[in-house]
């Protein structure tokens, strides 16, 4: 892909902001993890996969217990996955994900999200096309080719595998992220750095004067939205 992923980590953003909003954003997905796939982590390896990044981002184990106990019941709240796509300042692209049990509600308050912030909010895919959905892993290292290797011989459809100051970064399409992540660990890697699926840009959109600082209101006032899971973009600041 030409650069390191960390170049491109700083064209987007993903709401991490106060720890109420984190906790509140792995419960969501734990408790829907858990409702679709089974509350067993060992019988379900998005669950184990999830549970592991909540703690490594420090979120209590009584909000991980909560959320599956939650999924147990079988009752609960309806969430469903909703996305919004559009242009912010400067003709920057965004993505929202959001996940909601009511979608009038979220869609209002992410609507005022971008009128406050002169945006414009597009049909589906009006932007995402432009992003690659990829499975991210960052860990020490320093032989790309080995690894890709490693990879290949696994059968990963794996895109890309990096290395930079002492760390490899693999890309992987988002639905080899359980495949790619088994390789890794077979193959001797125990610590991530980054593990995650995310947008990347193909392109980024250079933003400068006013626009960064409308461009920095707008992402903050996303990130305060309750709905709000994660928030991507191509903005180059």
């Amino acid at each position: 892909m030409g650069r390191a992923y960390q170049n491109k980590k700083d064209s987007m953003a993903k709401t991490a902001g106060a720890k109420t909003k984190v906790y509140s954003k792995y419960g969501k997905e734990i408790y829907i993890c858990a409702k679709n796939g089974g509350v067993d982590p060992d019988g379900n390896l998005s669950l184990r996969r999830l549970i592991e990044r909540a703690k490594k981002d420090q979120v209590p184990a009584h909000v991980i217990d909560r959320a599956i106990d939650k999924a147990k019941g079988g009752g609960g709240e309806d969430y469903s996955a909703t996305r919004y796509e559009g242009y912010g300042p400067g003709n920057c692209m965004i993505i929202v994900d959001c996940l909601t049990d009511n979608n009038k509600r979220t869609f209002a308050d992410v609507r005022v999200c971008f009128t406050k912030a002169n945006a414009k909010i597009g049909a589906q895919n009006s932007v995402s096309h432009l992003f690659d959905h990829l499975a991210i892993f960052v860990f020490d290292g320093d032989d790309d080719e080995a690894v890709l290797e490693a990879l290949m011989v696994a059968d990963v459809d794996v895109t890309d595998v990096e290395v930079d100051d002492g760390k490899v970064t693999v890309f992987a399409p988002h639905t080899e992220y359980n495949n790619t992540r088994t390789a890794l660990e077979e193959m001797g890697v125990t610590e991530f750095d980054e593990d995650l699926i995310s947008f990347v840009p193909q392109i980024e959109t250079p933003i400068e004067g006013e626009d960064v600082e409308v461009m920095e209101r707008f992402l903050a006032m996303l990130e305060d939205c309750d709905d709000v899971q994660n928030v991507y973009h191509n903005a180059q600041f």
